[in-house]
């Protein structure tokens, strides 16, 4: 890894999932965000930080009595939705830059 990734990389929270075979799956916590009264978590998989065009996961975050519980979104239409608020997010994040 270069040291302008490596940068890009300490910029972000690394963040551990276990799949559903028991792996460990690591992703940079890009942003948090409210959409619909709901919050969100845009992911990158570390693994693809290298690479010209990433994959996006987003997460809604829902608080219980044990804590956060991150539950991916599925549905394709709230995906699309979801994808549409965060490039204007990172947009606006830019511009203040």
């Amino acid at each position: 890894m270069d040291k302008e990734n490596q940068g890009i990389m300490n910029e972000y929270e690394e963040v551990t999932f276990i799949n559903d075979d028991g792996g460990e799956e690591k992703f940079l916590h890009i942003m948090t965000f409210n959409y619909e009264n709901e919050k969100y978590a845009a992911l990158v998989p570390a693994a693809q930080i290298d690479e010209e065009e990433q994959e996006v996961l987003f997460v809604s975050i829902i608080h219980d009595g044990e804590g956060d519980a991150y539950i991916p979104v599925d549905n394709e239409v709230l995906l699309e939705e979801l994808f549409t608020e965060f490039e204007e997010l990172l947009d606006e994040a830019e511009e203040e830059e």
